[in-house]
């Protein structure tokens, strides 16, 4: 009878923990699909890369702890065919390895250890896959293509059944073509450079967001977008970061919401939480 009610409690609360999980994730999903929400979602740049390895496991967990709706993710194959979580061209600058994800196989990257703030850690660059099953019915995903080699990043996402917790990301138009043809339920996020790549990204694929710049933000762009029901994308990265947190928050603030940009990418995601939510900006 005593496990009894052990098993009924844990599982009350896996229950609980489930339920709220989805919950958030609802909420986060309705806001990411209205236009007109006013609600400013929050995507952390390669995860909690300041307090962990980027695009790692623990940096992952971390950025769904801080609370954001948007982990951003730079996807690679390997030689053997597997989504890996890498940025850049090699695995020099943030492992102890060297040369490119796609000349080694799963079983060799996973020799190789992170590299955080110029200390090695104890983590490994996982798989998609790996980090798919972390964000699962938590967050939303934006996947920054790093890679021509789309099939089995797509099948990855099939096989967990994130379809709706992922959008693909690339100023490849050719690329973002590719993925729609696989399959139209997949959402998008057209790099654009001008309010002309913009008005011709929403023509070609009617996406549910529009990254942009500060070069050509402004009035005319905005009313663009979000006729169209897309959000708008801009990054707080290099310059407005350091100011969260600081007497220079306001003006920063101000500068990114000015022409009512929607969906901030921060590496300063637990600040800029904290800076939208004074401004009832975020629930």
């Amino acid at each position: 009878m005593y496990w009894k009610k052990i098993l009924s409690s844990v599982l009350f609360l896996l229950f609980i923990s489930t339920a709220f999980s989805q919950s958030s994730l609802e909420q986060i999903q309705e806001a990411f699909l209205d236009s007109d929400s006013k609600v400013v979602l929050v995507a952390s740049h390669r995860a909690s890369h300041l307090n962990f390895p980027e695009n790692s496991v623990p940096a992952i967990k971390d950025a769904i702890k801080i609370g954001v709706d948007i982990v951003e993710l730079d996807v690679k194959v390997t030689k053997d065919g597997v989504p890996v979580l890498m940025h850049d061209g090699t695995i020099n600058r943030t492992t102890t390895g060297t040369g490119k994800p796609s000349d080694y196989t799963l079983e060799e990257l996973k020799k190789f250890k992170l590299i955080h703030k110029g200390d090695t850690t104890e983590n490994t660059i996982p798989t998609f896959e790996e980090a798919l099953k972390l964000i699962k019915n938590k967050i939303m995903v934006d996947i920054d293509l790093k890679t021509d080699q789309l099939d089995p990043i797509i099948e990855v996402i099939r096989k967990q059944g994130c379809e709706d917790q992922v959008f693909f990301f690339d100023n490849d138009y050719d690329a973002l073509q590719y993925v729609r043809n696989a399959d139209p339920v997949f959402m998008l996020m057209p790099r654009a450079y001008s309010y002309q790549m913009a008005d011709s990204a929403i023509t070609r694929f009617d996406p549910q967001v529009i990254h942009i710049d500060f070069s050509f933000y402004n009035p005319e762009l905005t009313n663009l977008i979000k006729s169209n029901k897309a959000r708008i994308w801009i990054n707080a990265l290099g310059e407005i970061d350091p100011a969260f947190g600081t007497e220079d928050e306001g003006e920063a603030m101000d500068k990114l919401l000015k022409y009512g940009a929607n969906i901030i990418q921060t590496d300063q995601p637990s600040l800029l939480l904290i800076s939208l939510k004074k401004r009832s900006l975020h629930p």
